[in-house]
């Protein structure tokens, strides 16, 4: 996975041993102070609900950076969609070595068409973000497109900048 927005770039590699957890790095070009680390990462699935009509999902995260121990986050974040709807929340701590901050992000979505199984899939989004370093919440467009193992998320702000999350599934 490749991340990028007005906080940070990364690139995230995990593997998924069970599709309870997954273990990974995460490499980060932090842009707020200007310093570059990774993240020994893992990931739980603590709740999973699959039914004829929808999916959610809500996930435990941590990461220790190579850094310093005492740099680190924490956080849960989770998902429900249908065929037609989508929404997503996140809640991160940060634990760094000249400041703690929390992130948060809200999503929701609609597929403007039912594509098959296989099928290009398309959704548009609204995003409203925040961190606790500057306070400012931003709201902003998304489109997400998937097929097959590739995903890709665009979305644009005055305040957060090009939001951007590009994903590859082995």
């Amino acid at each position: 996975m490749v991340f990028s927005d007005s906080m940070k770039n990364s690139l995230y590699y995990h593997y998924s041993p069970s599709y309870k957890y997954s273990i990974g790095i995460e490499s980060i070009n932090d842009k707020v102070f200007d310093d570059s680390y990774s993240y020994a990462r893992f990931s739980y699935l603590l709740d999973r609900k699959n039914t004829e009509y929808s999916q959610r999902n809500l996930y435990f995260q941590s990461g220790i950076s190579s850094k310093d121990l005492s740099n680190y986050f924490y956080g849960i974040h989770g998902d429900w969609e249908t065929r037609r709807w989508y929404a997503s929340f996140a809640l991160k701590q940060v634990k760094h070595q000249t400041t703690n901050y929390k992130e948060q992000h809200y999503q929701v979505g609609i597929a403007p068409y039912l594509g098959d199984y296989g099928d290009f899939h398309t959704w548009i989004m609204i995003k409203i973000k925040e961190n606790s370093l500057d306070s400012k919440w931003s709201t902003y467009p998304v489109f997400k497109f998937f097929k097959g193992n590739i995903l890709m998320e665009f979305g644009y702000s005055n305040h957060s900048a090009w939001d951007v999350h590009l994903m590859y599934r082995f």
